[in-house]
């Protein structure tokens, strides 16, 4: 078989990713405080009491590297970056619980989602989801993790506690980006080729 036949699969999805990623950071939905969410790759961790923005607690900004497979923690009061930390094939984008107490790595080319202790900067096991998993939101109560995968059109939700995957929940289009409200009971999924989905 020709080596173009088994690469063009992979750049197609490389480039519905990084559009993902360009949607999440045009949307805003990355933010500094009790309850971080995923935006463009990086997302920020509270001090673990889940201090909002503004005080003297310790920050950590989380960035994915999709080329090399590592997400790199960085001090923000210092903008110094620590160690990176092995993750997935193609890490995308990351958020956080709303305690600070884990991340959550969407890795493009493995169809999987890794979990960080930012206590000790340490990665679980990776959990297996849709094929292109390209985002993440978590619940305002922190128990479940949503994770969007473009070539599986679906939504795949993760039990916190256990780092368990449940069963995904089919939608329509490519779902590139999601958001949850505030009181936590609805997800909205967008997708590159459809309006909008709600999953409750």
């Amino acid at each position: 078989m020709p080596a173009g036949t088994i690469r063009a699969p992979w750049s197609r999805r490389r480039r519905r990713v990084m559009s993902a990623m360009v949607m999440l950071a045009a949307a805003g939905l990355g933010v500094m405080g009790p309850a971080p969410h995923a935006t463009a790759g990086r997302a920020l961790k509270p001090s673990l009491s889940g201090s909002p923005a503004g005080t003297s607690s310790p920050v950590t900004a989380y960035v994915a590297n999709i080329n090399s497979g590592t997400v790199t923690p960085i001090t923000a009061a210092t903008n110094t970056a620590g160690s990176p930390i092995t993750v997935g094939e193609g890490p995308v984008n990351v958020a956080i619980t709303p305690d600070g107490k884990t991340a959550y790595v969407a890795n493009a080319y493995s169809g999987t989602v890794t979990p960080i202790n930012t206590a000790t900067n340490t990665p679980g096991p990776a959990i297996a989801v849709g094929n292109a998993p390209s985002a993440i939101a978590i619940t305002p109560d922190g128990t479940t993790a949503y994770v969007t995968s473009i070539d599986s059109r679906t939504v795949t939700p993760i039990n916190t506690a256990t780092n368990t995957a449940g069963p995904p929940i089919t939608v329509e289009g490519n779902p590139i980006a999601i958001a949850i409200t505030p009181d936590g009971k609805t997800v909205y999924v967008t997708g590159d080729d459809v309006p909008v989905s709600t999953r409750t």
